[in-house]
């Protein structure tokens, strides 16, 4: 077997080195078109897991970089002079130039051929002459844009300008330092990668960069600025550049990493921000990943695609991760007046990798100190902490978020929400919203959803919530009141979501006259006569609602529904005093939330839910939901409830776990008000996380709750916690503990001899 592999970096040079291991046969030869010695950057930070793979794969490798490794556990966070030390991470680094010439050893001892200051010949040519193709050829991968077509490259480039520096001491933890100038916020990223030596990363927003005249400065005078701002830190010594410049982070996604023998590997195939430390990592973990696929599958072809099918969903992982702490170093100014402990553990959390229950495991000081600045009482999890609304006090942080059921006749709850919806309040969670109820016969999504359009319904309503003020005291229960707009008229979603009803449609509305999805239903234009009607009947739902005693109240302007309809670019196209402006499509979504805050009591809380995104161009953006936010609480909402998408058909959502929360963080703290965060938030842990971050107020989960009507009970339990958030109703008292199950094996029995009085007697 003839491998070529272009590009001599770590993973191209590891692959090369154990695909030549496994098979001695193989003919390997490395393209790599600059000198041995030169590379950019300085340390290489590898994890444990990592390293296991390297050793049970080569332990002459793994003993080599052993001996040079730099280890350490502390992370310090320094902000406005304050810094936080948190223990138990667990770091091994050591110099790019020591792994490079590891790797080099290892490859000639192996007998590679190993190609420096020399370009490789095009990737097209190799796939002809040789059985395998390795382009591990970097973030500007040259492979990867002349089979652009296969492989289908997206290249993300994202807001802030870094620059790789060293120093020549060792630092003492991962440091992390904000530096507040006058031009902008800047941030130190530094670790130790010898014991005389530490890489440091200094980053800042482009506009930052530009106000600090670093766009304008040359190399030396660059270094010495940074080093300035930084002294502290640094001691007050230099710092040192290889040749680096600054530069902006680009995200590689591929959909494919391979193409006929042609395989992409580390960089050319993917990157993930390094404020996780991840590039080395996963080309190291791609190279192990391939050599054993092709160990496992003789046949090239199907080797590379147990490598893609294996790859790929670990890959993705750690990129939603990057990307999360990315954007949070780039939105640094918004968390910037948190206290100094709240900050770090906000910092330290910030990828989603790191949890509240993770982090108490490293360092159970520093996370008890974060939760007594919160204002946790002992041996309280965050989450079940009380909040405020207005004249509402929920007894915990979690919501049961809405769900439709399309269970309703004539638009009447009957005894399947009351089950429903009762067994979730007798769940534990401080709030229960109903699915979305509509407030006309018109406005229904399915005819099985429910409405507050007539006094009968009313009546029903009525009938839950007595039964969880009843039964479940401390649960609060809201009603969200929404009218579906242009998604209405539609099958319940397990007969074919969004598609029209086989017989007896109705005609839909909407602020334009555009439907859903091709082949829709095209609803009317409202009209100004008819805007006035439906602000009307939200008014007497609202009013129907109180008198159903409900304790608050949502007003839906999400997904794509009426109001949803007015707020977003894409959906309102109308050229009246409705349309056009930010400013004039919130007019009628604010004209509805007036009236309805007129008729529902004072004293009790409204929220609003929006989309903070539309998933689409030219649609709703994250800085258009700031706005939207303000506008609301300018106008009495006491939170904002921040879901995203199902506005258009074509949305590209970019899932993953709590893959909308950035979007109520930001909220959060830029507009100001309080946020219910929701999206995959799956567990008590991410919770906790979340809310002692100070991401979000309060966080709604929906499939959880159903998959586990109790799940906030359970998670009570789970992390011991006995107290007022969260109280077994009376009846239940005697599951509040896992129930046993199954044998338990005693201890066999065994003999045990001590002593020489025991030998005597034994014998």
């Amino acid at each position: 077997m003839r491998v070529a592999v272009i590009g001599g970096g770590p993973g191209g040079l590891y692959a090369a080195a154990l695909l030549k291991r496994l098979g001695p046969t193989r003919e390997i030869t490395v393209w790599e078109r600059n000198a041995p010695d030169q590379t950019f950057g300085f340390g290489v930070v590898l994890s444990d897991e990592t390293l296991g793979g390297i050793e049970h794969a080569d332990p002459v490798v793994h003993e080599a970089l052993r001996r040079h490794f730099v280890r350490w556990d502390d992370i310090d966070v320094v902000h406005r002079g304050v810094r936080h030390r948190s223990g138990g991470h667990g770091f091994a680094a050591l110099g790019r130039h020591r792994l490079l010439r590891v790797l080099h050893e290892r490859c000639r001892a192996l007998g590679v051929e190993l190609r420096f200051g020399t370009e490789a010949p095009p990737a097209g040519r190799l796939a002809r002459e040789y059985d395998l193709v390795i382009a591990a050829d970097g973030v500007h991968s040259a492979t990867r844009a002349s089979l652009a077509a296969e492989f289908r490259p997206r290249v993300t480039a994202h807001r802030c300008r870094y620059i790789w520096l060293a120093a020549d001491f060792a630092f003492d933890a991962f440091r992390f330092e904000i530096a507040e100038t006058g031009h902008g916020v800047m941030q130190l990223h530094g670790y130790p990668y010898a014991a005389d030596a530490s890489t440091v990363v200094i980053e800042m927003r482009e506009e930052v960069w530009r106000a600090a005249g670093y766009a304008e400065a040359g190399p030396r005078e660059s270094v010495e600025r940074c080093a300035k701002v930084f002294a502290d830190a640094l001691g007050g010594r230099p710092l040192r550049s290889d040749g680096s410049a600054w530069t902006t982070f680009r995200t590689v996604v591929n959909e494919r990493w391979s193409h006929g023998n042609v395989v992409l590997l580390g960089d050319a195939a993917h990157t993930a921000h390094f404020s996780i430390g991840s590039g080395t990592k996963l080309a190291v973990e791609d190279a192990l990943a391939l050599a054993a696929c092709l160990q496992e599958h003789p046949d090239p072809p199907a080797a590379l695609a147990a490598y893609e099918a294996e790859r790929q969903p670990v890959v993705a992982s750690t990129q939603r991760a990057a990307r999360a702490s990315l954007e949070w170093f780039e939105d640094l100014r918004l968390y910037l007046g948190q206290p100094p402990r709240r900050f770090a553990f906000n910092l330290l959390t910030r990828s989603r990798r790191v949890t509240h229950g993770n982090l108490r495991l490293r360092d159970a000081r520093f996370t008890e100190a974060v939760e007594r600045e919160f204002g946790c009482p002992p041996g309280t999890p965050p989450m079940f902490t009380p909040y405020r609304l207005r004249g509402l006090t929920l007894r915990n942080r979690v919501v049961v978020s809405p769900m439709d059921m399309y269970s309703a006749t004539d638009g009447v709850p009957g005894d399947f929400h009351l089950v429903h919806l009762g067994a979730r309040a007798l769940g534990g969670a401080g709030l229960v919203l109903t699915e979305m109820v509509c407030v006309s016969e018109e406005g229904r999504i399915t005819p099985g959803c429910t409405g507050l359009y007539t006094g009968r319904q009313a009546t029903a309503w009525r009938r839950v919530t007595d039964f969880v003020h009843r039964h479940a005291p401390g649960t609060a229960i809201g009603v969200q009141l929404g009218h579906s707009g242009r998604k209405g008229s539609t099958r319940p979603m397990w007969e074919g979501m969004d598609e029209p009803l086989p017989t007896g449609n109705w005609p839909v509305v909407a602020a334009s006259p555009l439907p859903y999805r091709p082949g829709g239903q095209t609803p009317r234009e409202l009209s100004r006569a008819q805007l006035t009607d439906i602000r009307e009947q939200f008014a007497a739902a609202a009013w129907r609602a109180a008198r159903a005693g409900f304790d608050l109240l949502e007003l839906h302007c999400a997904h794509g529904y009426l109001l949803s309809g007015f707020l977003s670019p894409l959906t309102n196209l109308r050229t009246d005093s409705y349309g056009g402006s930010p400013e004039r499509r919130l007019r009628f979504p604010l004209e509805v939330f007036d009236a309805v805050r007129a008729v529902w009591p004072a004293e009790w809380p409204m929220t609003v839910r929006i989309s903070a995104t539309d998933w689409a161009a030219g649609g709703t953006s994250a800085e258009d939901a700031v706005g939207i936010a303000r506008a609301f609480a300018a106008h009495g909402a006491d939170a904002i409830d921040v879901s995203t998408g199902q506005v258009v058909a074509g949305e590209r959502p970019e899932f993953g776990r709590s893959y909308q929360t950035p979007f109520a963080d930001r909220i959060r703290h830029e507009a100001g008000v309080p946020v219910i965060a929701v999206g995959a938030i799956s567990s008590w842990d991410d919770v906790n996380s979340l809310i002692l971050a100070g991401r979000a107020d309060l966080c709604a989960l929906a499939r959880p709750h159903l998959y586990d009507p109790h799940w906030t009970l359970h998670a009570a339990a789970e992390q011991g916690y006995t107290g007022p958030g969260a109280l077994w109703p009376a009846p239940y008292r005697a599951g509040s503990r896992p129930p046993r199950t199954g044998r338990t094996e005693a201890p066999r029995p065994r003999l045990t001899l001590g002593g020489p009085d025991a030998r005597q007697s034994a014998d």
